[in-house]
């Protein structure tokens, strides 16, 4: 188990400032938790990122892999059958292909989200034979979803090379 040295600490990102309406602070928070979660994964090295942390199979790239479905299923209406087969990246996928897959998710999700005003208007583009979820349920699952990795992820990050902080 690798030991913590300050060379590898992090600074801590405080939770941002937001404007003061419903939305802001909901999208501020999510951005938070999807910068945070992504700078984890970014650098981290192979084949560690790769590897199981803990019983259940779990590894950084896998999270971050993961993420990606839920981000294109729940805002850009993707069907993902297979949802625990997004827990592994594919082995021909290098870590800054799984980050730049994410962030560009990321990126056109917030494209869509740019344009919903009314948090309980439903998802503009929900999937198909699914009940469509309001926004303000989308934005709230998806700080849920990425908030629980993203405390995954720091653990797994330590453990790999004793990096810690957001």
């Amino acid at each position: 188990m690798p030991t913590a040295s300050r060379r590898n600490h992090r600074g801590d990102t405080p939770p941002p400032r937001t404007g003061s309406s419903e939305i802001e602070i909901l999208r501020g928070f999510l951005d938070y938790l999807r910068t945070s979660i992504a700078a984890k994964v970014d650098g981290a090295p192979e084949p560690q990122v790769r590897t199981a942390g803990v019983p259940s199979g779990t590894n950084l790239l896998g999270l971050l892999n993961h993420l990606t479905f839920v981000e294109r299923s729940t805002f850009l209406g993707d069907d993902v059958t297979d949802w625990q087969a997004t827990f592994q990246a594919a082995p021909a996928d290098s870590v800054a292909d799984v980050v730049t897959r994410y962030r560009k998710t990321v990126e056109r999700a917030n494209e869509v989200l740019d344009g919903c005003t009314d948090l309980g208007a439903p998802v503009p583009r929900p999937r198909p034979k699914s009940p469509t979820p309001s926004i303000r349920w989308a934005l709230t699952h998806m700080i849920e979803e990425t908030g629980r990795h993203a405390g995954h992820a720091d653990i797994l990050r330590e453990l790999i090379d004793g990096a810690t902080g957001r």
